[in-house]
């Protein structure tokens, strides 16, 4: 057998492997280790094939396998749903620069036409599957014997005759004697639905693996080696007429921030007839979003303008400095209404990721102004791509969940409202601090939360260490050492023969 005859089964085998070893481990739910383990598995699958095969990588593969584990491992880190979404977004981030990286050309050159194009090709090569292995020539070292065909199709047809005669014959016997049925009811026993759901599992994990595979191990082509975009026909004034009429815009917002901005919450009051809490969660949301949106439209017009005269060029990084000023404005004022907000109302997930994407944002937008207004379009996309990533692993090292219950554990010991409805959606990454505070807070927030954790936070009675997350083990730890405390607190205190059952 050839070596690209072995790498190709190899290929078969390890995905076959994994793909069982994947419904072996995540199906048992909520993801946690068992994510992390099999992402690990993959990726060392994969490796181990490409040292075994002598397939040389470039330069800067080997940092995208270790932080694709490193992500993978946020799953039993962290028990916030979300931030498990965002590790997820990091994983097929980091798929698609895996595959991009093979091309040989340098990673911080890459465009984000290049990151769509091999987001396309790595879904594609994972939708394609085993089909691209079905195609390839497999050669034997020696091709079987016609005795030893004859043989096989011999032993194969008479296995189907005798299928039959063995049912009939079989289901007879079962008849006459209650022992002899017992025991093949009980060989036979299987639950067939539970089977087949196992196995569409372990064949689509498998699928999919051993089509990422076959492109990351050279063993199948990309679908696009290039993506081309026709440019629309557009000069330099049509580009330059939306820009002066957004900076105009954006101007005349901002000039209104700067009272704002520098004033206090009576010039607000006055002004427009809304606390100063009212008026900030008006307008943070409907900020970001404009941040977002302005971010692609800077990025369309130098696409547009690309490869253009020098004035065009010159025109184009005057306008877009001009906007990327007053854009920061908006910036520091949606920053700002946000701490208003969080001042009034306190601290919640939805306002503590949008100030995340705001930060990164803020650092795109920043590199934005050192690349693309300097002529060095080619390096932005990698760059913004490696601030998501560094956000989503800031996030993963901050712990939302805690840092949200602390800043408004912080706000009630200082006389302000505690949410405790919305503390009870938060996951267990927020017990280890709510837990020790809760005698501080009042008597029916006390005991609601004390209520709600140890019915959702106490230790089951039968664990699957595939699903363990360190979040939630943490959880239940603190929750199995203050028990008594906690039952002293809640609501509906257990009667007497609930404690003698005890």
């Amino acid at each position: 057998m050839n070596s690209n005859s072995k790498l190709l089964l190899e290929t078969l085998v390890s995905g076959v492997t994994l793909g069982a070893l994947g419904d072996a481990l995540l199906r048992a739910g909520p993801l946690g280790l068992n994510m992390t383990l099999w992402v690990l598995l993959v990726t060392t699958a994969i490796f181990g094939l490409a040292l075994r095969h002598g397939i040389e990588w470039p330069r800067g593969t080997n940092l995208i396998i270790g932080l694709l584990v490193v992500f993978a491992a946020g799953f039993a880190w962290r028990a916030n749903p979300v931030l498990k979404l965002l590790d997820l977004v990091a994983l097929v981030v980091l798929a698609t620069t895996w595959s991009l990286s093979l091309e040989g050309g340098r990673l911080r050159c890459l465009g984000l036409i290049d990151y769509v194009r091999g987001l396309l090709n790595s879904g594609a090569a994972a939708a394609v599957g085993a089909t691209v292995l079905s195609k390839k020539d497999v050669r034997l070292a020696q091709a079987p014997s016609p005795v030893a065909v004859r043989r096989a199709r011999a032993v194969a047809l008479g296995l189907v005759m005798a299928f039959p005669l063995l049912f009939v014959f079989g289901g007879l016997l079962m008849a006459a004697d209650a022992v002899f049925d017992r025991m093949v009811t009980t060989a036979f026993d299987v639950d067939f639905a539970n089977l087949l759901s196992h196995a569409a599992l372990a064949a689509f994990f498998a699928w999919i693996v051993i089509g990422f595979s076959s492109l990351v191990l050279k063993l199948n082509r990309p679908l696009l080696s290039s993506l081309n975009i026709e440019k629309p026909g557009l000069g330099t004034l049509e580009i330059a007429v939306p820009l002066i009429l957004l900076n105009l815009l954006f101007l005349v917002f901002v000039v209104v921030q700067l009272r704002y901005l520098f004033g206090d919450a009576s010039l607000v009051q006055v002004t427009v007839d809304l606390t100063y809490s009212e008026y900030a969660r008006r307008g943070f949301f409907e900020l970001v979003t404009v941040t977002a949106l302005a971010l692609p439209l800077l990025l369309v017009a130098d696409w547009v303008l690309a490869g253009g005269d020098r004035r065009s060029v010159r025109t184009f990084r005057i306008l877009g400095g001009v906007f990327l000023v007053l854009l920061f404005v908006i910036m520091a004022s949606a920053v700002k209404r946000m701490l208003l907000y969080q001042t009034a109302y306190g601290l919640t997930d939805e306002r503590l990721y949008a100030t995340a994407f705001m930060v990164w944002i803020g650092i795109v937008l920043t590199w934005f102004a050192a690349t693309v207004l300097r002529g060095r379009r080619e390096a932005f996309a990698t760059g913004a791509a490696a601030a998501g990533l560094l956000v989503i692993l800031s996030l993963n090292v901050l712990n939302p969940d805690a840092l949200i219950m602390k800043v408004n554990l912080e706000r009630a010991l200082a006389g302000e409202g505690f949410d405790a409805a919305y503390a009870t959606s938060l996951s267990g990454d927020m017990v280890p601090v709510l837990v020790p505070a809760l005698s501080s807070l009042d008597a029916d927030d006390r005991c609601a939360l004390a209520t709600h954790i140890l019915e959702h936070w106490s230790p089951p009675a039968e664990t699957d260490w595939r699903s363990w997350n360190h979040g939630r083990s943490k959880a239940w730890g603190i929750v199995r050492q203050e028990t008594d405390r906690l039952e002293a607190m809640r609501c509906d205190p257990p009667t007497e023969s609930q404690i003698l059952l005890n």
